[in-house]
């Protein structure tokens, strides 16, 4: 896929080949193959919506490379608050950078924003849609232990249905054939029309409501946060907050090889001690924003030589 100039919206816009290329630059980006490729370029992070991990390695991936950042965290201090409408912030933010990095609450606004944009637009979150550069560094940091995701075997653990990070990688995952077991309480399953796309894709999925039913050693547990700000009834939130709780004994009982990822942030999800093992690579997946998203912005703005 030619990436110059075009939007980035969704996982579904890319195929094996794709995916494989934005982990090869990646990887040479992080070994310090390029520098300062993103001189006289101005990225504008317009995140209607809370981020800390998103955001900030986005505008620091830019910073990094010699771009200039603008752009808001929250709607209450833009026009926005003035009744301006999704359209026309983005056609107005157009003329001022070179790519658009947005965030937004409803689903589709990034598809949206990229119909009317003049500038490439990245998507960094539309509700519990799309999260595809979140994908590009889980599959990054993947790749660094693993050389061969057609025989991975990955769990998704906790909120499925709400969850957009878990959406877009067990997508790119299916695209490889990877094995899929979805680990979650029943009102928090992972819509019926996604569990159909990653079968026709090729592969092996599993639904289940308890980890100790993974009858196979899974190579990557890839945990998620009952995500409260997405339920519209409290007390249904309520009834399934902390139906899962990672601890060291948890782990040990996967087998020493396995690999525990987190999209963060997290809340109880994850026992802190188990920071401290091997098989916790989460914060280490969450450095991997830099490199990738250096990597995303190059190849969109065609400066990667």
């Amino acid at each position: 896929m030619d990436f110059k100039e075009k939007s980035i919206i969704s996982i579904r816009d890319l195929n094996q080949e794709s995916l494989r290329e934005i982990i090869k630059v990646s990887s040479d980006v992080k070994k310090g193959k390029y520098k300062n490729f993103l001189r006289k370029k101005v990225i504008a992070t317009l995140f209607f919506e809370p981020s800390t991990r998103t955001r900030l390695s986005f505008e620091s991936a830019a910073k990094q490379m010699g771009a200039e950042v603008i752009g808001f965290a929250g709607a209450d201090y833009t026009s926005v608050k003035k009744g301006e409408t999704l359209g026309d912030t983005i056609r107005t933010v157009s003329g001022y950078c070179n790519v658009i990095v947005i965030r937004h609450p409803v689903e589709g606004s990034s598809r949206y924003a990229s119909e009317v944009a003049t500038v490439p637009v990245i998507n960094a979150g539309d509700g519990a849609n799309q999260h595809p550069t979140q994908t590009f560094l889980d599959l990054f940091t993947m790749s660094e232990y693993f050389s061969d995701f057609k025989n991975l075997r990955v769990g998704f653990l906790g909120d499925l249905k709400f969850g957009r990070t878990v959406h877009s990688l067990a997508y790119a995952l299916s695209l490889f054939g990877s094995t899929i077991w979805l680990i979650s309480p029943e009102i928090l399953r992972m819509p019926e029309f996604l569990v159909d796309e990653l079968r026709i894709n090729g592969s092996s999925v599993r639904e289940i409501d308890n980890l100790e039913l993974v009858d196979e050693p899974l190579d990557v547990l890839y945990v998620t946060r009952i995500q409260k700000e997405r339920f519209g009834d409290f007390q249904e939130y309520m009834r399934v907050a902390g139906s899962y709780r990672i601890t060291r004994d948890v782990v040990e009982s996967l087998g020493k090889d396995i690999k525990i990822m987190h999209p963060l942030p997290r809340v109880d999800e994850i026992d802190p001690e188990v920071d401290e093992m091997e098989n916790a690579i989460y914060f280490h997946q969450a450095h991997n924003g830099i490199p990738v998203r250096q990597a995303i912005l190059g190849m969109v703005l065609d400066v990667i030589p």
